[in-house]
């Protein structure tokens, strides 16, 4: 492991991160190391933030995937988003696994199969960061081929705090701070309002509260773990906000979802 971490290239990149002066430079070096520690299909560079959309701080995605991915990902879904969820947590890890922060039936899941599935991520590793009380910073490192091993694990946790001090720098460098960190707060206000108030003229809470646990991938034991209720109870209140809406699965009530956010 250490063979890694003693090359001229990577000493190399940690000085071009202590030397940029702007944003890009650093988020360029930041993605060259950790490319020298694992091997990988591409990284990005998020910010989250709990009154404004996410921000694409940097990506070494070709354009056509940006395209797909992130524009499609910023038009909405990120509300379903497990990696959002969990940078919005007050307690967050610095280092995790993305599919080992999944709900239980996430991957049965419309938002995945419509937006993660098209991704042919196969595994994924995220830095968390948060660098005010309202943002938190995100790198994303992909995997298409193979998952990561757990020797590869071990030297992204050796790099952890490094790759966490840079990601803060380019955070620190970035251009017009005023309005990135505001970010689209008005088009998230009200996506949040659609997806919070998402069929509750038929719906009653406990029932608009099931609905979105499901759309972001929870199971009827997962959802009644969260809200602390009988499974059975769960999958009543399933089947009464299904007819209410007149739908019959899961793939009608995300339908239902993203025509709502579109208006």
């Amino acid at each position: 492991m250490s063979n890694h971490f003693e090359t001229a290239a990577w000493h190399g990149t940690l000085s071009r991160i202590i030397r940029a002066d702007s944003a890009s430079e650093v988020a360029d070096a930041l993605a060259e190391s950790v490319g020298l520690v694992v091997d990988h299909e591409g990284t990005c560079l998020l910010a989250f933030h709990r009154d404004a959309g996410p921000e694409v701080l940097h990506h070494t995605l070709e354009p056509a995937g940006a395209r797909h991915y992130l524009d499609r990902y910023l038009d909405g879904p990120y509300l379903l988003d497990p990696l959002y969820q969990l940078a919005m947590q007050d307690v967050k890890p610095n280092l995790c696994r993305f599919r080992e922060k999944q709900p239980d039936r996430f991957r049965s899941s419309e938002y995945y199969r419509q937006y993660c599935e098209r991704t042919h991520l196969l595994d994924e590793m995220d830095f968390l960061s948060d660098v005010t009380s309202r943002s938190t910073l995100v790198l994303v490192v992909g995997r298409r081929k193979r998952r990561f091993s757990q020797a590869e694990l071990r030297r992204l946790e050796v790099m952890e705090s490094t790759v966490r001090a840079a990601m803060q720098r380019v955070w620190a460098l970035r251009e017009d701070p005023g309005k990135s960190a505001a970010g689209d707060r008005a088009f998230h206000e009200r996506l949040t309002h659609s997806f919070e108030h998402f069929g509750e003229d038929v719906l009653t809470r406990r029932e608009r509260q099931i609905s979105q646990l499901l759309l972001r991938g929870h199971s009827s034991k997962s959802i009644a773990r969260e809200l602390k209720i009988a499974p059975g109870t769960v999958m009543v209140h399933k089947r009464n906000l299904f007819a209410k809406l007149g739908i019959s699965s899961q793939y009608e009530l995300f339908s239902l979802l993203i025509d709502e956010l579109g208006r």
